[in-house]
């Protein structure tokens, strides 16, 4: 096309609010000043599907002919970065429209959002509209050289040094389209590299429709996994993408693709992992979340906020067409479209593990070994997340085999017709609550209970109160009237009780609430009850763990008058009331109940007693030996 004989250039100055942004983003020190590049392949991409769209219908264009893709050149030596696409095209009045106002209200936004600190520049490039004007992050100088579809359109150039003015001329260009010449600072030569160019393509935007070049080479991907229907889709593709996504050797364990419009725009693949900790340096890891893209950009390399706290290890992409360039975390909480995204999202995860608890239990049990501590949390910490996750809850039971799982769903369905709740004990480990003495009635009476071995079963009892219209229950409780034993004891025996359990209120003290008979009690000889139950009771056991002065909690001591044991003591106290032996038994029989309900601060105190009491048996054995009698 020919050029106008004498090229004249126009001086504009931007708005106000425009100039006081380009300051700030010319004294840039972020961090993240790669987003430039980000931002202008953005921004070329949308000029390509312009064109794309335009072409459909109207055969009058421009080099109609012309590969639609982005092309990044750079120039070392003069510190430049060229990046030019086949686009949509500005002419004079849209490239003034585009690059000298059109962010005026998004740049009054922007420098609100600064001004009262909610999100960082970082943040928030691009959620107003100043995605173009990062650049001025890296650049000494911008020069924008664009030639509009239309075929008869004049070609034009628009020039920035970012210090308040910008200048607009016409330009030598045959071929539709814009490139966007950057001379960089001094400070940000490091961009003139087509490695780092490269590095930042894949990481920001490897899945653009559109190739990219950098020289001759096509660097971005293209093909983005999620966006294609899971029909698709092969195994090994879903697993040859999570171990490109996460670095992570193993297959995972668990993938859900999610391809929905409504109620909003959703492309996202989830994975759960095979481990919990996985990598090179398991442990180390401190971050976490899916990557978040916007019609395949990426926009945040980790987002904890679209998925709840405890699907943490949950690694993954969400794209939607519906996000903005830019999110901040405070607009995922906030705004009803992200809110739905992440409902979404959970629904979708559970429904899948649900799935795989059904459909293949081993698997699922792998899942739960793994990740069965985060769905505990949720449910103890998020009180939303009930209805969805109390079927994925899993425990040992006394019922259960050995390192078999229990949902609350299977214990239901076994239940005894008369069992009126759902009956658990708490303790250190499973060693300890098998040999608990609260489980002595419901052996007898073969009524199942839950094992709570964990620190967090607690505070999930606590949270959930009820499962199925059956409240949960603690089996220390000391009113559990359907499971008591009733034997009958003699009077000269029950009279021998009665002293034994004043002498053992002497030895103890007040380290007791109580001492007293039991009527729950089978084949152990003792066991401790709290006075009164609820919460403080079923969290004393945390509370040793988590603080460094913890007091044992004074709790009622119930011995069981029927065990060999407790009448041997009863018959010793009556006979010989002043033998050392009666104190360290007593001594030991508290804190043995003491160490089964994992409330024994002390542990190691207690070894001289135990060796006492060792030395005392064989010394009465081989006092029997040496008389005689039989041992």
């Amino acid at each position: 096309m020919t050029q106008p004989q004498e090229v004249t250039a126009e001086r504009h100055e931007f708005r106000a609010e425009v100039r006081q942004l380009l300051d700030i983003l010319a004294r840039s020190l972020y961090t993240e000043r790669e987003i430039f590049l980000r931002e202008l392949i953005s921004n070329a991409s949308d000029a390509l599907n312009r064109v794309q769209f335009e072409m459909l219908t109207n055969k009058d264009v421009l080099d109609p002919e012309a590969e639609l893709a982005i092309r990044i050149a750079v120039d070392k030596e003069n510190r430049t970065v060229t990046v030019a696409d086949t686009g949509i095209g500005m002419t004079r009045e849209e490239l003034i429209e585009n690059l000298g106002t059109i962010a005026h209200s998004g740049a009054r936004a922007f420098l609100e959002k600064l001004q009262e600190g909610q999100a960082s520049p970082e943040e928030i490039i691009g959620q107003f509209g100043v995605g173009f004007y990062s650049v001025f992050m890296v650049a000494e100088e911008v020069t924008v050289t664009t030639r509009s579809y239309r075929p008869e359109a004049q070609a034009w150039s628009w020039t920035s040094r970012g210090d308040g003015t910008y200048t607009i001329a016409p330009a030598d260009k045959a071929d539709r389209g814009t490139v966007v010449t950057v001379k960089l600072k001094e400070d940000a030569a490091e961009f003139a590299d087509e490695w780092r160019l490269e590095q930042i393509v894949r990481r920001h935007s490897n899945y653009i429709s559109f190739p990219i070049y950098i020289g001759d080479r096509a660097v971005n991907q293209r093909t983005a996994l999620w966006r294609q229907s899971p029909n698709e889709v092969s195994e090994e593709q879903y697993v040859e993408f999570y171990r490109q996504l996460t670095l992570d050797t193993e297959r995972p364990l668990l993938w859900v693709h999610v391809v929905t419009d409504a109620p909003v725009n959703i492309r996202s693949i989830l994975y759960v992992p095979s481990r919990r900790e996985w990598g090179l340096l398991p442990g180390l890891r401190t971050d976490y979340g899916v990557r978040l893209y916007s019609r395949k950009v990426l926009i945040q390399e980790r987002n904890s906020d679209l998925l709840p706290n405890y699907f943490r290890f949950v690694e993954g992409v969400v794209d939607s067409e519906d996000l903005p360039l830019n999110v901040s975390r405070e607009a995922v909480q906030r705004d009803p479209m992200l809110r739905q995204i992440r409902r979404a999202l959970t629904n979708r995860l559970v429904k899948a593990l649900k799935a795989l608890a059904d459909e293949e239990p081993e698997k699922y049990a792998t899942f739960w070994r793994e990740f069965g501590g985060f769905i505990k949390e949720g449910v103890a910490t998020d009180p939303t997340s009930h209805e969805a996750l109390k079927d994925l809850l899993r425990f040992h039971s006394s019922k259960a085999e050995e390192g078999e799982l229990v949902s609350l769903a299977a214990y239901v369905a076994r239940m005894k017709p008369e069992q009126k709740a759902i009956y658990y004990v708490v303790g250190e480990d499973l060693a300890s609550v098998q040999h608990s003495p609260h489980l002595d009635p419901f052996r007898s009476q073969d009524i199942e209970v839950l094992y709570l071995v964990e620190p967090v079963d607690p505070f999930v009892v606590l949270a959930l109160h009820e499962y199925q219209g059956y409240h949960f229950r603690n089996v220390e409780d000391a009113d559990l009237e359907a499971l008591k034993v009733e034997t009958p004891q003699d009077e000269g025996a029950d009279e021998a009780f009665q002293a034994l359990l004043e002498r053992v209120k002497t030895v103890l003290g007040d380290r007791v609430a109580d001492v007293r008979a039991s009527n729950h009690l089978t084949t152990s000889p003792c066991r401790l009850v709290s006075p009164e139950g609820g919460p403080e009771r079923d969290l004393a056991r945390v509370r040793r763990l988590l603080e460094q002065d913890f007091e044992v909690p004074k709790r009622i001591l119930e011995l069981n008058p029927r065990h060999p044991l407790v009448r041997n003591l009863a018959a010793l106290q009556a006979t010989n009331p002043d033998d050392p032996l009666l104190p360290l038994a007593v001594e030991q029989l508290f804190e043995n109940a003491l160490l089964v309900e994992g409330l024994l601060p002390n542990p190691a105190a207690m070894t001289p007693r135990v060796q006492a009491l060792i030395e005392a048996a064989v010394a009465a054995r081989v006092g029997k030996a040496a008389s005689g009698e039989a041992p």
